[in-house]
């Protein structure tokens, strides 16, 4: 009984962390069972975590901005617009993959510091500086394809960005061998990661979970990850999509976690005004953090351009809606201050997950629509009442 009277009491304290999880695992098993288990295919899982790719990497960064209490509604068009110039430079340019990647990547930074400097510097609000940059991203798309429509990237190399899967060292029983290496080295991290925050914890005497219930965690978070790389091992392994996702994740939350700029991105989003009489530069962390977003959009423009394997004049169309309700999903705060890159990612896949069960199943689009505002609104929901709880 002490077991299960931990455990109520950890998930009532931390409602906002695993609640997004509690969903996730509602929804895939609603779905699981609605479709008789064609949801939990390995090739739709697959297709579904390449499909969420590029919103799932909008969703780190605008999660970002949220937390310091800014929002960008430029991303989505940024993103269409940077993926139509790395088409035009691969097709009409002949330049090679390795060198227009790092362009659009440097292009995508320097659009986001600009808009950074317009909020941080000039004092322009987020909403409308962002809102700017809608209107011009969008033309600009409209201008670079509006002799062709749609352009077509002929580059094996950049398509399989979207489209290609890691290579397999060999197949064991169907099994994609690299994937399971993979997965087993993600659980070795993770323990590994979270035994080293408890110990650091316990040293300096700060509150810490029970024994039990910490070992009930890795195996719980081990299960999850070592059922998704099965899963996954069993079509064509991880895709370079996948990897890109991981690879922004570790970044990102080593980033926000285990730095002095992580901290000071968290200061300034609970309170900016007591985060510069602290000391904090408020306005370099502003232009770090669309910065930030600029390099994430670029990098969503390429995942985006790779898939299709085209840049058309609609790339971009609601991306940054998408990304924002990922971000809301995954449990960043409207009041700021509080979000995690793990909630985003997940938040991404909450949402791509709706789409792709509503789809198997043949709902109608504007019953999708209104199903995932419905979701959105219960997030912000949750939000507000767990604050109140002051959870």
């Amino acid at each position: 009984m002490t077991l299960i009277n931990d455990l109520k009491t950890l998930i009532s304290k931390n409602i906002r962390d695993y609640g997004m999880y509690i969903a996730l695992l509602v929804i895939f098993l609603i779905f699981t069972i609605l479709t008789n288990g064609l949801f939990i295919s390995s090739r739709n899982i697959s297709n579904l975590l390449d499909s969420a790719g590029y919103i799932a990497v909008l969703a780190v960064g605008v999660m970002l901005v949220i937390v310091i209490r800014h929002i960008d509604l430029s991303i989505g068009f940024l993103a269409g617009f940077l993926g139509a110039i790395a088409a035009i430079l691969l097709m009409q340019y002949h330049l090679p993959v390795y060198i227009v990647l790092p362009i659009i990547l440097i292009l995508g930074t320097i659009a986001g510091l600009f808009t950074g400097f317009l909020v941080a510097k000039v004092g322009i609000p987020a909403f409308v500086a962002t809102l700017a940059g809608w209107l011009i991203y969008r033309g600009a798309i409209l201008q670079v394809t509006e002799k062709t429509g749609t352009i077509i990237v002929q580059n094996d190399a950049f398509n399989a960005i979207g489209n290609g899967y890691i290579p397999s060292i060999v197949q064991i029983n169907g099994l994609h061998l690299l994937s399971l290496l993979i997965g087993v080295l993600g659980i070795i991290l993770y323990n590994f990661s979270a035994v080293s925050t408890r110990r650091n914890k316990m040293k300096y005497n700060f509150e810490v979970v029970s024994k039990q219930i910490f070992i009930l965690q890795l195996v719980f978070v081990s299960a999850i990850i070592a059922a998704i790389t099965w899963i996954l091992a069993g079509y064509n392994g991880f895709s370079w999509t996948v990897i890109i996702i991981l690879l922004v994740v570790l970044v990102y939350h080593f980033l926000t976690t285990k730095t002095v700029m992580g901290r000071h991105i968290y200061a300034v989003g609970s309170n900016p005004e007591a985060a510069h009489l602290s000391g904090i530069n408020v306005n370099k962390i502003t232009l770090i953090v669309f910065g930030s977003m600029g390099l994430l959009s670029a990098l969503s423009g390429i995942l985006f351009t790779s898939r299709l394997q085209s840049a058309t004049t609609t790339a971009g169309t609601l991306f940054e809606l998408d990304a924002i309700a990922a971000a809301y999903v995954g449990g960043v705060s409207a009041a700021g201050g509080v979000g995690k890159v793990t909630g985003a990612i997940i938040g991404a896949i909450v949402m791509a997950s709706l789409t792709s069960g509503m789809n198997l199943l043949g709902v109608g689009i504007s019953y999708q629509y209104m199903i995932k505002g419905g979701v959105l609104a219960l997030a912000v929901i949750f939000d507000v009442i767990t604050r109140r709880k002051g959870n």
